[in-house]
C-alpha cells in the first residue's frame, strides 16, 4: 500500500479503529452485565459456556484468518468480521434462553477474532516498520478506552434499561465502521498462485479446541486427573503432532513453522503467552480482593481497575510515539515487563483499596510500555507477505496464554483457599457450645463465597441475635484472612510467570 498518501492512510486507520472499538466495547460492556443476563435467562448453571464459547471461536478465527488474509487481502475479512459480529450482537439481544445466548455469542466470537487479526495486520500493510509503533500504540489505547467506559456503562444499563440494549446500542458504530471500510480501504490484490491449507486449518482447530476446553474445565467441572481432562489433553497432543507433520509437507501452510526459526518471532510469541498467562490469570482475581477482602460492592469495584486502563491508554500512546522517534523497542519491552512484575508483586501484599488503586496505576504503566511491543517486533521481523500470519500467531499465543493462565490460577486459588480455611479452623471461634439451630444459620459463614455477596452477608448478619455478633465477626475475619492469603499466592504466581 505504498502508493497511498499519508491522508489516505490516516482515513483508513480511522475506519480500522472504528471497527476495533466496535468489537472491544461490545466485549467490555457485556462483562459486568452478563451474570445478571444469565440469571434472567435462567441459565446460571451454563454461564461459563457463554464465556468459553466466545473465547474458543475468537481464538480459532484469529488463528485461521491470518494466512487467508495474506492471500485474499485484509478488506474482505474486515467486512466479513464486522458483519458477523453485528449479526451475533443483534441475535444476542433476541435470546429467549441461555442456549440461544451461547450460540449467538459463539458467532460474535468468530467476528471478533477476524476483526482483531485483520485490523492489527492492516497496520503492518499500511506503514513502514518504524511508523507502525505509533499506530499500534493507538490501537492498544482503543482497548484501554473501551475497558474504562464499558464495564461501568454495562452495569448502569442492566440496572436501568432492558438488557437487550446492551447488545444493540453500539450497532450504529458497527454500521459506520463497515461503510468506512468498504469505501476507504483499498481493493485487495489476491495472490491466485497460492493454495489454501485445509487440512492444516482443521488440525490447528482440533489442537486449540480440546486444549482450551481442558484448561477451562480442569479443576472446576472435572478434576485435573480425571479421564475427561486427560482425554482432552491427549487429543490436543495427537492433533498437534498431526498438524506439525502436515505443516512440514504442504506448500502453503496455514501457520508456517519456518516463522519460529526467527528468534524474534519465537521470543515475542512466548513472551506474549507468558505475559497474558500471568497478567490475566492474576488480574481476574483482583475483584476477589476488592469485594471479598475489603467488602466493596461490585458497582464500585470497577472503579479500582479504571485507573489501570487510563494509565495504559496514556503510556501505550506515548510509547508508540517514542518508538517511532527512536526506532528502538526492546528497551520499552524490558521496562514494561519489569514494571508489570513489580506491580503484580505489590498486589500480593496490598492491604487497602487506596493502595490497590495506586498499584493499578503503576501496573497500567507497565502494560502501556510492554503491550504494543511484541506484535510490533514480530511484524518487523518477517517479510511483508507474512505480516498477516505472524500477527495471527502473536494473537493466538496471547489468547491461549490468557485462557490457560486463568485456569491455572483458578486451581491455585481454589486449593490454597481450602487449605487456608482448614488450617485456620482450629484457631477460629469455638462453635461446640452453639445451639444446633443457630449453627445451621451460621453455615454460610463457613463458605468464602458469602464474602462476594455483600447484600446476603449483611442480611445474614442483621438476622442473627446481638450476642452472636462477636462470633459472626470472628468467622468473617477468618474467611477474609484465608481469602487474602490465597490471593497472595495467586499474585506471586502471576509475578513469577510475568517475570
Amino acid at each position: 500500500m505504498e502508493h497511498l498518501t499519508g491522508k489516505q492512510k490516516v482515513t483508513i486507520m480511522i475506519a480500522i479503529m472504528a471497527a476495533m472499538f466496535f468489537a472491544a466495547i461490545n466485549q467490555t460492556i457485556v462483562s459486568t452485565a452478563m451474570p445478571r443476563i444469565a440469571a434472567l435467562l435462567n441459565g446460571l448453571n451454563s454461564y461459563t459456556w457463554v464465556v468459553t464459547i466466545y473465547m474458543l471461536t475468537s481464538t480459532i478465527s484469529t488463528a485461521l484468518v491470518g494466512k487467508l488474509s495474506d492471500i485474499y487481502g485484509r478488506k474482505p475479512f474486515l467486512i466479513v468480521g464486522i458483519i458477523l459480529f453485528m449479526i451475533g450482537a443483534f441475535l444476542c439481544g433476541t435470546s429467549a434462553n441461555i442456549s440461544q445466548m451461547i450460540t449467538y455469542r459463539g458467532l460474535q466470537g468468530v467476528g471478533s477474532g477476524i476483526i482483531m487479526a485483520s485490523a492489527i495486520s492492516a497496520v503492518g500493510d499500511l506503514f513502514a516498520p518504524r511508523e507502525r509503533a505509533k499506530w499500534t500504540g493507538l490501537l492498544m489505547s482503543i482497548f484501554g478506552f473501551s475497558s474504562v467506559i464499558g464495564p461501568s456503562l454495562g452495569g448502569w444499563m442492566v440496572d436501568h434499561m432492558d438488557w437487550e440494549w446492551i447488545f444493540w446500542i453500539f450497532l450504529p458504530i458497527g454500521i459506520i465502521a463497515l461503510v468506512l471500510i468498504m469505501i476507504l480501504f483499498p481493493k485487495p490484490v489476491r495472490k491466485f498462485n497460492q493454495t489454501i491449507d485445509y487440512w492444516g486449518s482443521l488440525f490447528l482447530t482440533l489442537t486449540i479446541v480440546p486444549l482450551l476446553l481442558g484448561f477451562s474445565w480442569a479443576g472446576t467441572k472435572y478434576a485435573w486427573g480425571s479421564e475427561q481432562t486427560i482425554g482432552l489433553f491427549a487429543a490436543t497432543l495427537v492433533s498437534l503432532i498431526i498438524f506439525i507433520l502436515i505443516e512440514r509437507k504442504v506448500k502453503n501452510p496455514v501457520l508456517p513453522l519456518s516463522l519460529f526459526r526467527n528468534s524474534v518471532v519465537t521470543i515475542a510469541s512466548v513472551a506474549g503467552f507468558m505475559m497474558n498467562a500471568g497478567m490475566l490469570g492474576a488480574l481476574i482475581y483482583l475483584p476477589f480482593f476488592v469485594q471479598g477482602v475489603e467488602g466493596i460492592s461490585p458497582t464500585y469495584s470497577g472503579y479500582v481497575t479504571m485507573p489501570m486502563s487510563i494509565s495504559m491508554i496514556i503510556l501505550s500512546t506515548l510509547t508508540g510515539r517514542w518508538i517511532t522517534k527512536s526506532g528502538k523497542y526492546k528497551r520499552f519491552a524490558l521496562i514494561g515487563m519489569a514494571i508489570m512484575s513489580a506491580g503484580m508483586l505489590m498486589m500480593a501484599f496490598m492491604n487497602s483499596v487506596p493502595v490497590a488503586v495506586a498499584i493499578m496505576v503503576f501496573f497500567g504503566m507497565g502494560l502501556g510500555f510492554g503491550m504494543p511491543v511484541f506484535t510490533l517486533a514480530a511484524q518487523n521481523a518477517v517479510k511483508p507477505t507474512e505480516i498477516g500470519v505472524v500477527t495471527a500467531a502473536s494473537q493466538l499465543f496471547r489468547n491461549m496464554g490468557g485462557t490457560i493462565g486463568i485456569a491455572v490460577m483458578g486451581s491455585i486459588m481454589t486449593s490454597r483457599l481450602a487449605s487456608n480455611i482448614k488450617a485456620a479452623a482450629p484457631q477460629g471461634p469455638d462453635l461446640s457450645n452453639v445451639d444446633p439451630a443457630v449453627l445451621s444459620r451460621l453455615a454460610p459463614l463457613q463458605n468464602p463465597q458469602i464474602l462476594l455477596d455483600k447484600p446476603q452477608l449483611e442480611q445474614l448478619q442483621a438476622s442473627l441475635p446481638q450476642d452472636l455478633q462477636p462470633l459472626v465477626t470472628q468467622l468473617i475475619d477468618m474467611l477474609r484472612h484465608a481469602l487474602r492469603s490465597s490471593l497472595t499466592t495467586v499474585f506471586i504466581s502471576g509475578t513469577v510467570l510475568v517475570g
